[in-house]
């Protein structure tokens, strides 16, 4: 049955507001009228993009973390025994807000109406993507959800983790870079005018190094609001133009030539191609989907091109270790690992091997790039300040020279 949202009056005159399942409006509202409740309103608590693909929240409800650990106690109720939609109802319970709450009760509603499981996921393509469904509809067909369930989770946790480490090794940096860039537009837009100012006025030759540092301290004056603006309609440009397919693919496949981040990158998506084609094997989803789905999760363009010939070969009888080890963007550990499992019969296993792997690579080279960009940067901001004091410094010391 559908859930409602309502709010309502009890007998004491004070607003209230809950859940409920009915068959429509009216019955929800002769429910509330049983309790002694005035309904005030009544509302679906999803919203209807069109008759045939059913009621879709516009909203994300779950964040990464947050849908992990949800997956993980759907897991630990299933795979206790309790049906799906027993389990919906105590996570709806526990729930840690309305949206959250509705959520799982309209998956709830969905079940109970005898709709699969990933069926009923499918009514919220935002919170649960094509590769959960896919695992989850594989858990209901093995008979296995909550061992599956919680595979997936380990899976949702360990992405989270792996991006999380990426984004923390890279925050200084970045944050370092920024303070550096603020001291000296500081510097050159404020203090070194007013400083070196004083010294124009003696119409002497000043040293070459202030002349310098003086003549673009202008041109940031009157110039930087344009090479700004510049900058942000490049950047602007530049991400319009990646909407385009065949100007993606070819930007990412640049990436993958840099010397570090195109390394970084292609360590990153091939451990997430591994995990997922890992995930979706062992769960008993044939492996042309698992590739297709595993492909799709691929954000660089261009590897995912090589993923989707290497279906095709697949689909036409190569073997997979075979049609990924001709990809040369993806590391051949990758490969190597893939033959190991076709002959030993334990591909979803090796295949998740392989991605711990490439992983732990990717976590290391981004710290020890990381490790290496903060005394480089700390040094280039260091020679900068000393370039823009000694350009102040140098005319105080020819004026001394100039008293005596």
């Amino acid at each position: 049955m559908p859930a409602y949202r309502f709010e309502a009056l009890n007998a004491a005159g004070k607003s209230t507001s809950g859940l409920l399942e009915a068959d429509n409006a009216r019955t929800a509202r002769a429910q509330l009228r049983a309790r002694e409740l005035v309904p005030l309103a009544v509302t679906p608590v999803s919203i209807a993009a069109n008759a045939s693909s059913g009621p879709r929240f516009t909203r994300r409800v779950f964040s990464p973390t947050g849908l992990a650990v949800w997956t993980r106690q759907l897991a630990g109720l299933v795979g206790s025994g309790l049906p799906v939609e027993r389990a919906l109802s105590a996570l709806a319970e526990e729930a840690e807000g309305d949206r959250q709450r509705e959520l799982v009760a309209h998956l709830k509603s969905e079940v109970n109406a005898g709709h699969p499981f990933a069926r009923a996921l499918g009514t919220a393509p935002r919170e649960f993507d094509e590769i959960y469904r896919a695992v989850v509809a594989a858990g209901e067909q093995s008979g296995a959800l909550g061992a599956v369930l919680d595979r997936l989770a380990d899976d949702l946790e360990a992405q989270h983790a792996l991006r999380a480490k990426l984004m923390g090794a890279m925050l200084y940096p970045a944050i370092v870079s920024t303070v550096a860039l603020v001291i000296v537009i500081v510097l050159m837009t404020y203090v070194v005018p007013q400083i070196a100012g004083v010294f124009t006025s003696s119409k002497r030759a000043l040293p070459a190094l202030t002349v310098a540092m003086l003549a673009l301290s202008d041109f940031v004056r009157q110039w930087g609001w344009a090479v700004a603006l510049l900058a942000a309609g490049g950047a602007t440009a530049f991400v319009l133009a990646r909407r385009a397919e065949p100007f993606r693919e070819r930007s990412d496949a640049a990436l993958l030539k840099l010397p570090l981040v195109g390394r970084l990158a292609r360590g990153y998506n091939a451990a997430r191609f591994g995990g997922t084609l890992a995930m979706l094997a062992g769960a008993g989803v044939p492996i042309l989907k698992a590739l297709q789905a595993a492909a799709e999760t691929l954000g660089n363009r261009a590897m995912r091109s090589d993923a989707l010939d290497a279906l095709v070969q697949v689909r036409e009888g190569a073997p997979l270790a075979s049609a990924l080890a001709g990809k040369k963007r993806f590391p051949g550990l990758l490969a190597m690992f893939a033959r190991l499992g076709e002959q030993t019969g334990t591909l979803p296993l090796m295949l998740g091997r392989a991605s711990t792997q490439l992983s732990a690579e990717v976590q290391r080279r981004a710290l020890a790039m990381a490790t290496l960009l903060e005394p480089l940067l700390i040094v280039a901001m260091a020679v900068v300040v000393l370039l823009i004091m000694l350009a102040v410094l140098m005319p105080i010391m020819q004026l001394n020279t100039w008293v005596k």
